[in-house]
């Protein structure tokens, strides 16, 4: 089948509505996606009654209202077609309200508070900005999820408020240059790396299957350091599972557009074209459902934890967000002559105000135990906020903030002493990994996400503390007698305020981190350390002002994520020491008598025989197990004190300060103890298994 004839197949889209609705309620459509407007019931209700029809015709015999709770993932509840007709018949039918407005469990969901067990009541809302969809036989309708009282519980709700918010501001920066009536939105590409093992070797270790790491492991004599998978042929069984991802992605209308081998071994990445922020988000919720899917089906598993294996690169979800008017112009694109471009600068310095002023915030929007562990690492940005922009936009903003003239050069034309090779001109901006924001042409790339969670956090956040920047621009500019003047002063006063959150140099670097202590940037290494400025005064301000969040909802998230982190590292600890009693420790011992065995049968024979191997393992080895043995009834001690702390915050902090670090030295000693005993005794498939099997 061609392409262009399955894409978006499945997807209840603007031709599948401009061809099945009337044309007055296909317009009403339309007004209320690009207005934000509300949809009557009258018209619901003949949208309802298309939409079914269309997907009963698609072999659909439910339909479900999909929606982001703040577990990190997604949430249905599938609810058939039918209803009753006389007491032998039933007919199919859908209706504008079943369409509107669901109902769920609000009190099963987290929700830091806002609902009690006894406070169950819950509603879902179509958002008809994202497209309905089929997958597995139920129409899918995606969804906000609100409480009884209104509170959201949800990732959607406070994205299309930060949207909202976002859109208001920039209007009133696009009026101050003369465009009038536009519409402003936030565009977002998210780049998706994940590992695949086989399945086999998944099942065979208990945590990865409840923690979606590897807690122990000895790193192998090969890991990442020849630089050979990146963009490396990809093999046969990668391949087939990538052509069956990219089928059942396009049928959805998931633009997944490029596809590679990652840095390490096992390790790859999809990157679907740009679309707008919302949308991007429920795609990319459906993309890793759909990766895990797809690898089953292919005998593996697909693993989006940001750090499952000790030693080589983790996982990351780069954000590529831009700012875009409804008719499709990018307000970040430079042009031919960015130093000229006053508009363009304007939303540049916005940009970079928001992030020097929010640094906190944007790092919480990343925060996560799994994030935690890649963060700072040599394949990922350090928990340090910078920005980088390349030496031309840098040399523009210096001649700004300076009042000297900016010299623009011709565009350089890229040489690589090869006649037959054509040329090209080399782009404004290097490509910096290193830099957890850096500018990339005609957009931002946020490098700091961590690969298992949703892209609305990090999202809301962006849009929101944009909008403030835009808020406090057009404040000052929309009564000035001068413009230009006005504008100019701005600009430069931007620059000299902020211009300490620029830094074009290497991230890795451990100069750089001295040095971004020095400029006054914050150094925030763990989720605990970062989550309690959420609820500073300045940031719930930030929110309540642009109505993204309300202060209950505020203080709920807080409530939540650190719940969220300290579950995850109880998980971990109470799998480790089930992994160490039950299995490791065992091994050690079998695998020490099996020393102890042959030393006496060789002495049996010959009592001077020399059994120094034997002894010099069988002597390590217990003392190995001696040690992992009391550090592991400590574990449990401490472990079990911390889970009893009330207070949620010292909860957090006591899983920083004294769990994880002592789960991080019996791991040290197992992974010692591994490299030394015979494979057939150790109880888990090795790193070198896994990461070079599939």
């Amino acid at each position: 089948m061609n392409i262009p004839d399955y894409f978006g197949s499945m997807v209840f889209n603007d031709k599948v509505m401009k061809e099945r609705l009337p044309a007055e309620i296909y317009e009403k459509v339309r007004i209320a996606i690009n207005e934000s407007k509300r949809l009557d019931l009258d018209a619901a209700n003949i949208i309802a009654a298309a939409m079914k029809d269309w997907a009963i015709e698609k072999g659909a015999t439910h339909f479900t209202h999909w929606f982001q709770p703040m577990t990190g993932i997604t949430a249905e509840k599938h609810e058939s077609f039918i209803s009753p007709k006389g007491e032998d018949n039933v007919i199919m039918d859908f209706s504008g309200k079943e369409l509107v407005k669901g109902e769920s469990d609000a009190s099963s969901f987290p929700s830091g508070g806002l609902r009690a067990t006894f406070e169950a009541r819950g509603y879902t809302a179509w958002d008809p900005t994202s497209y309905a969809f089929i997958k597995e036989d139920v129409l899918y309708i995606p969804t906000a999820f609100c409480s009884y009282s209104g509170d959201a519980l949800d990732q959607k709700t406070p994205l299309l408020r930060s949207m909202q918010a976002l859109n208001r501001q920039a209007i009133r920066i696009m009026n101050l240059f003369g465009v009038k009536n536009g519409r402003v939105k936030t565009t977002v590409g998210a780049e998706q790396e994940y590992f695949l093992i086989n399945k086999e070797d998944y099942d065979s270790r208990k945590d990865l299957i409840f923690t979606g790491r590897t807690l122990f492991g000895a790193m192998p004599p090969k890991g990442q350091e020849l630089d050979d998978h990146y963009y490396g042929s990809i093999k046969p069984r990668v391949a087939s599972f990538m052509a069956d991802l990219d089928k059942e992605l396009w049928k959805l209308g998931v633009l997944a557009k490029t596809e590679h081998n990652e840095v390490a071994p096992s390790q790859h990445e999809l990157a679907p074209i740009f679309t707008t922020t919302n949308i991007s988000s429920d795609q990319n919720q459906l993309t890793m459902e759909i990766m895990k899917k797809t690898a089953a089906r292919h005998g593996l598993v697909c693993l989006l934890h940001e750090k499952p294996f000790k030693g080589v690169n983790g996982s990351g979800k780069h954000n590529n967000w831009s700012i875009c008017t409804a008719d499709g112009v990018n307000l970040l694109e430079p042009g031919e002559t960015p130093y000229e471009n006053a508009q363009f600068l304007l939303f540049l310095c916005a940009v970079i105000k928001a992030v020097d002023d929010y640094q906190d915030l944007l790092r919480i929007s990343v925060a996560t135990a799994g994030n935690d562990r890649r963060l700072g690492a040599d394949e990922a940005p350090p928990a340090v906020l910078s920005i980088f922009l390349g030496d031309e936009i840098t040399s523009i903003l210096e001649a700004i903030e300076n009042d000297t003239s900016y010299d623009a050069a011709e565009k350089e034309q890229l040489k690589v002493g090869v006649h037959v090779l054509p040329k090209f001109p080399k782009d404004t901006t290097d490509r910096n990994r290193t830099s957890p924001f850096a500018f990339t042409g005609n957009k931002f790339e946020f490098r700091m996400l961590g690969s298992a969670s949703t892209i609305s956090s990090a999202n809301i956040v962006l849009n929101t503390i944009v909008a403030e920047s835009l808020k406090s621009y057009a404040d000052r500019l929309e009564n000035v007698d001068n413009f230009e003047d006005a504008l100019h002063s701005l600009i430069k006063k931007t620059i000299k305020d902020h211009k300490r959150i620029i830094f074009n140099g290497n991230g890795y670097d451990d100069k750089w981190i001295a040095e971004a202590e020095k400029r006054g940037l914050l150094n925030l290494p763990s989720t605990p350390d970062c989550l309690p400025y959420l609820i500073s005064e300045k940031n719930i301000k930030l929110f309540e002002e642009h109505k993204v969040f309300n202060h209950a909802e505020i203080i709920a998230r807080y409530e939540v994520y650190l719940d969220n982190y300290n579950k995850a590292i109880n998980i971990e600890a109470q799998t480790a020491t089930e992994m160490l009693k039950r299995d490791i420790m065992p091994a050690i011992l079998k695998y020490s008598k099996e020393l102890s065995d042959s030393v006496n049968a060789k002495r049996a024979v010959f009592n001077s025989i020399n059994c120094n191997y034997e002894k010099s393992v069988l002597t390590r080895l217990s003392e190995i197990n001696s040690e992992v043995y009391d550090k592991t009834i400590l574990l449990d001690q401490i472990n079990a004190d911390t889970a009893a702390i009330q207070n949620a915050q010292k909860k957090a902090d006591n899983y920083k300060s004294k769990v994880i670090p002592l789960m991080n030295e019996i791991r040290k000693l197992v992974d010692e103890a591994e490299t030394m005993c015979d494979t057939a005794y150790w109880p888990y498939p090795s790193y070198g298994k896994i990461l070079f099997s599939v």
